[in-house]
């Protein structure tokens, strides 16, 4: 018997992080052969991809745009999973600002993860692998939530006086793990995936 996989984790939602009128500069095609393209990432699982927009639409940079099943307004079809070194130098300097964007608005989502937070083996906790948080820092926030959940990140803040800027943290983990295909420990991204060659 055949143990089933994972489910496939489709995002519906991305941000737009580059535009590229005339293709990606490595694609070796004649011109006339080229399309737009857009690169983006998924709002959900941080999957970082390349889109075909509609003829004509040249979205902003930063605009989240829907790219789930059904009609479609900006992007005609997503091209491909990509790797953070496939980005363009302008995506890439896109991203951080895109991920703080992306975890202020769903913050719910990420208080719940300082709140569920737990050990992964005996001498590593979850909230040791958050950018600058080590043991001391990590017992001040298990013990401050044992009084209660925390509400949202002002809460957080608050309550455990060391953590600064608990968006920027997440943020900076995101991008570590979107950084790094061989990382152990993936808390919020999607497993590494090698971009298809035939468009989907």
């Amino acid at each position: 018997m055949k143990k089933r996989g994972k489910p496939k984790q489709k995002e519906d939602y991305a941000w737009v992080l580059d535009y590229l009128p005339y293709g990606n500069p490595n694609d070796t095609r004649p011109a006339h052969q080229k399309k737009p393209l857009l690169q983006g990432i998924g709002d959900r699982y941080f999957v970082l991809m390349e889109m075909v927009p509609k003829e004509g639409v040249s979205p902003e940079i930063q605009s989240r745009v829907y790219i789930g099943d059904g009609e479609r307004k900006i992007v005609d079809h997503v091209k491909h999973r990509i790797s953070y070194d496939d980005l363009s130098h302008g995506a890439q300097l896109e991203l951080p600002y895109v991920l703080e964007k992306t975890v202020q608005e769903q913050e719910d989502r990420f208080v719940k993860f300082f709140n569920d937070a737990h050990p992964i083996t005996t001498r590593l906790h979850m909230l040791e692998l958050l950018p600058g948080i080590g043991k001391k820092l990590m017992w001040a926030i298990i013990d401050e939530k044992k009084k209660g959940n925390f509400k949202d990140f002002t809460d957080l803040n608050d309550r455990v006086s060391g953590v600064h800027h608990p968006v920027r943290i997440i943020a900076k983990r995101i991008e570590e793990e979107l950084k790094d295909d061989n990382i152990k420990y993936r808390l919020f991204t999607a497993e590494p995936h090698h971009p298809k060659k035939k468009e989907e």
